[in-house]
């Protein structure tokens, strides 16, 4: 047994007849033309469907919607693989040949003609080795330029077999050639993230196809491919757990706007376009989180404690009234007493329902009890009907009202929490664990903004209070007898249609309820916060607080979830410095961890020396081997004179973006530094003529060099990078320094003038 490896490109001669790229050609043109005739039939359907107009029945209306939808998805999936459609071929060895790809494809005769990359079948294209070839002979990458194949490389696990298939294994010996993944991680940056699919290594592939139960926490330093891997994972859970996954759908959460625009492209070219992606800022529908504050604020807010203080705040709306209440109801008075509202309370707070929904338990108690005191007064017995009028006529009276109101106050999510904030003496009650001098941080006016930070409380403020479930329970039992309705029709129509292949009967009739084409399980599940997915993806999980993490546990009830980060880039104070302190309290032990340890973005140069930085700081680092060396990859100038520091960073900046287009055909650069520096740094690239945005706006990941902090960087990365002042950026938090450290693919250019942080080679 061993392993080879050879490649090729262009015209070099190849081993065998059916090995040239000619022969490869001809199998990818028989694939994309598979594609375009499923794409033409399915435009085909999707056209007739539109075409027989607004009339018929509203059942057979929502039948076409239902089924336009389908069609629509299918489409978008047919034209999201276009580019790369296949990457690889298995050789095995009962002389099957297996090509893999985005999506599985099937000719008409449905025989398979390209294995969907999720699949088992495909498996062994990411797990063979030459000690374990799993039935693998050969596994080749092929390299393709739009719908060309430009290049192939092998890799022989059995030569053994090979030979016996009428192959000479002298004819392999001495050739070599970069890998496939070498090769993407040379090309340039692009401004969006691109997936892996075609480069997928061993350990990346055990974590992409482990189980869906249970929450697995990714562990990975700078470079490992944490991102790319819990994307893929996205998609392989929702190709092998399509029927469980796509009612519920899938949440992805993101460290922030930026981040998640970078990585929009991933799923769409992995065939699956129906994930949710938000910031925990975004969690709460109709909050616009786009306020900031110090980092010591938020961390106060992200504390596991202040769920105590947002429940004590809603107990303290249920309120008993100092004095009596009197109430002239047609010349009788009745008495809102002080011990008839404590007992309604207490009563009422047995039943464990949310703050609003109670409301109607502690109403409905005290009605009862102030209409027997009306009755009481009467020379007569009162017929229940009788009984009925005089609850109605107590409850339509202002003073009884406004009584009622104040001792149990209706509030929404937003006025709770602003209240604590502008309001000193409700925060002090609701907090008194906090310190007079954290109170104080705390205060704001009650229109401030709302923060990121805000967020996790105003949900669970929200979860809290909740609504009046009275219209709520009835519209449940019109609901349910309707989706039993649903399901029967949609099974019917399956039947006499034959699309049970294309579609399940549960997901017919959602889009039957949801009105089509209206909106998608995707776009329902984004604008209900009390939506519960069927699996949750963190990513840059480590910046989380335990506030927010009590908010996400609240959309994921079996506790399915990807967790992935790197405990030694947390830049928050609320965030985890590891795993343990943070996880355990809210998931106990019900959690399990995986690492990724070799590092292929960032050169062996720069990772060593983030490395030494991050020992020093005494950040927890996990051990790392480097996938790859560039020459050059660490510059470090000084400037002697401080007031020229910005000028010198500028130039290098420039220099490198020219650098990286011209040698890599595109390529971006990143100039990184404190916030306090950014618009300096942006004003001399504006001198030097180059575009500049995030002028008070969202930085624009498409121009060919930008302005970022460290934080803005997280979870990107850049052909080159020059990092401006390093003991700057280490004040902020060593994490900060060693993430702005581990952008770069190619070059990492310091420029300072202060003295460099300990570890960092001058």
């Amino acid at each position: 047994m061993a392993f080879e490896r050879r490649s090729w490109t262009g015209d070099v001669p190849v081993t065998g007849s059916d090995d040239g790229l000619a022969d490869e050609q001809k199998v990818v043109d028989r694939l994309y033309g598979r594609l375009d005739a499923l794409r033409a039939h399915t435009r085909g359907r999707l056209t007739a469907v539109r075409k027989e107009g607004p009339s018929g029945s509203p059942q057979n209306r929502s039948e076409r919607d239902a089924f336009a939808t389908l069609y629509e998805d299918r489409l978008a999936q047919l034209e999201a693989v276009e580019e790369r459609l296949t990457f690889g071929r298995l050789d095995l060895t009962d002389g099957e040949r297996r090509y893999v790809g985005r999506i599985g494809l099937t000719d008409e005769d449905q025989s398979p003609l390209l294995t969907d990359w999720r699949a088992p079948a495909a498996q062994a294209f990411y797990r063979a080795t030459a000690a374990r070839p799993d039935g693998v002979v050969r596994r080749r990458h092929l390299v393709t330029s739009g719908r060309s194949v430009t290049g192939v490389e092998d890799e022989v696990l059995d030569l053994d077999a090979l030979a016996a298939q009428g192959v000479d294994p002298a004819d392999l010996s001495g050739l070599s050639g970069e890998g496939a993944l070498l090769a993407a991680l040379a090309a340039g940056r692009t401004g969006r993230m691109g997936d892996i699919v075609a480069t997928i290594q061993a350990e990346q592939d055990a974590i992409i196809r482990s189980e869906l139960a249970g929450t697995l926490v990714v562990q990975g330093g700078p470079g490992t491919g944490k991102t790319a891997v819990a994307l893929h994972r996205a998609a392989y859970l929702l190709y092998a757990h399509r029927r469980l996954l796509e009612r519920s759908g899938v949440l992805l959460v993101g460290p922030s706007r930026t981040f998640l625009r970078y990585i929009d492209q991933v799923l769409p070219s992995l065939g699956e376009t129906g994930v949710v992606t938000a910031t925990v800022a975004d969690l709460v529908p109709g909050v616009e989180a786009r306020g900031s504050e110090p980092d010591a604020v938020a961390e106060i807010k992200g504390r596991a404690l202040m769920s105590k203080v947002v429940a004590r705040a809603v107990r303290q709306r249920q309120r008993v009234p100092a004095a009596p209440v009197e109430v002239r109801l047609d010349g009788i008075t009745v008495v809102v007493r002080p011990q008839d509202v404590a007992s309604a309370i207490a009563r009422t707070r047995r039943h464990h329902k949310p703050h609003n929904e109670a409301r109607v338990s502690f109403v409905r108690d005290m009605l009862g009890r102030l209409a027997q005191q009306y009755v009481d007064q009467l020379s007569w017995d009162v017929a229940p009907e009788d009984r009925a009028e005089v609850l109605e006529d107590l409850r339509t009276t202002r003073e009884v009202r406004v009584a009622l109101n104040l001792a149990w106050m209706p509030i929404t999510p937003q006025k709770l929490v602003a209240d604590l904030w502008a309001k000193p003496h409700r925060l002090e009650a609701a907090a008194p664990e906090l310190s007079p001098a954290e109170r104080r941080l705390l205060a704001r006016p009650a229109d401030a903004p709302w923060t990121p930070a805000d967020v996790p409380l105003l949900d669970e403020a929200a979860e809290l209070l909740g609504e009046d479930d009275q219209a709520a329970r009835a519209q449940a039992r019109a609901d349910a007898e309707r989706r039993s309705q649903e399901l029967a029709y949609a099974r019917d129509v399956l039947r006499s249609t034959g699309a049970g292949d294309m579609v399940s009967a549960e997901v017919l009739a959602d889009r039957f309820s949801g009105g089509g084409s209206g909106l998608t399980t995707a776009e329902r599940a984004a604008a209900d916060r009390s939506w519960t997915y069927g699996h949750v993806v963190v990513d840059e999980a480590q910046e989380l607080s335990a506030m927010a993490w009590r908010a996400l546990l609240r959309r994921v009830p079996t506790r399915s979830m990807t967790v992935v980060g790197d405990v030694a880039q947390t830049s928050t104070r609320a965030g985890a410095h590891d795993w343990a302190s943070m996880l355990d309290p809210v998931l106990r032990t019900d959690w399990r961890l995986a690492e990724l340890t070799v590092n292929y973005r960032t050169p062996a140069a720069v990772a060593d020396a983030a490395r030494a930085v991050a020992v020093a700081a005494g950040l927890p680092v996990s051990r790392l081997t480097s996938a790859r060396d560039v020459p050059d990859a660490l510059v470090v100038d000084h400037v002697a004179d401080a007031a020229g520091l910005v000028d010198a960073a500028a130039a290098a900046a420039d220099d490198l973006a020219t650098r990286v287009r011209d040698t890599r055909g595109g390529g971006r650069a990143a100039l990184v530094a404190t916030a306090a520096r950014v618009p300096a740094l942006r004003d001399a690239l504006a001198r030097r003529g180059r575009q500049v945005p995030g002028r008070g706006a969202l930085t624009d990941l498409e121009v060919p060099l930008v302005v970022l902090t460290p934080l803005q960087a997280k979870g990107l990365e850049f052909d080159a990078v020059v990092l401006v002042e390093p003991a700057e950026v280490l004040e902020g938090s060593a994490g900060d320094l060693f993430v702005a450290m581990t952008r770069p693919t190619g070059v990492l250019h310091v420029v300072h003038s202060r003295a460099l942080p300990d570890g960092m080679p001058g």
